[in-house]
């Protein structure tokens, strides 16, 4: 009822781009109205509309954290959602997303305070690992973008070394291994062990299997990530 509202007093208005543009909205109002409980939720509720746009929102800051808006950057979005929605669902948001959101002010803590207490933690985690994937786009994850992310995380209540694990996912080091698997350099097999179990475990695909393709395939990549961490470890330190 609400979208066919806003629809009619689009029309009035602004005829027939007036009528589209109340049509996206009273969408999204009668998903805000509802409340519908969602695969990405806790014991919270947040429609998929709630959802899809404060995404956008999040990548939108991170493309633009380090002052260089990338092509790559912006098609690997796309691309994703696009995989993740569907095409004519993923246009309609876009198309919302630049009518209404563009233009305002967008508040990184706002946007994660609405989340935090709407999704799951390991909703959250994948989130962070979007967000690192479309700073990857261009070839180069910059220092700005990691400090936006890690800021994200934080407003998100992603605790340090969930994060580090994360980030390390992207950045090639001699610590790297340690680092996804969240623990010390100098950590002994049984603890390395203790710890791939831990992280397997947290960051297994079955833990997303709520989430759309698109956020099903980065937990089977953070999954892959710590596997060839441990491998990675057992092959510099000899032990099965």
């Amino acid at each position: 009822m609400i979208r066919w509202i806003a629809v009619i007093i689009g029309f009035i208005f602004f005829r027939f781009p007036g009528a589209i543009i109340g049509f996206l909205l009273g969408s999204l109002l009668e998903g805000f109205q509802k409340n519908r409980q969602n695969p990405f939720t806790g014991n919270a509720k947040v429609s998929p509309a709630d959802f899809e746009l404060n995404l956008l929102s999040l990548a939108s800051i991170v493309i633009k954290a380090d002052g260089n808006v990338s092509e790559q950057e912006m098609r690997f979005v796309q691309n994703y959602f696009v995989q993740a929605y569907g095409k004519d669902h993923a246009n309609a948001t876009f198309r919302t997303f630049n009518e209404v959101v563009k233009n305002r002010e967008i508040s990184a803590l706002k946007i994660c305070e609405f989340l935090r207490i709407r999704t799951r933690y390991e909703s959250r985690l994948q989130i962070i690992h979007f967000l690192f994937s479309i700073a990857q786009a261009d070839g180069l994850v910059s220092q700005p973008e990691v400090e936006k992310i890690k800021e994200i995380a934080n407003y998100l209540s992603i605790g340090l070394r969930d994060f580090e694990s994360i980030k390390a996912m992207f950045f090639k080091n001699p610590d790297s291994a340690y680092k996804i698997l969240e623990i010390d350099k100098g950590a002994t097999a049984a603890e390395i062990k203790s710890a791939y179990r831990t992280m397997a475990k947290k960051y297994h695909p079955d833990k997303l299997q709520h989430m759309d393709e698109a956020y099903r395939k980065g937990a089977e990549d953070k999954f892959r990530k710590v596997q060839e961490a441990y491998e990675q470890l057992q092959k510099e330190l000899n032990f099965k």
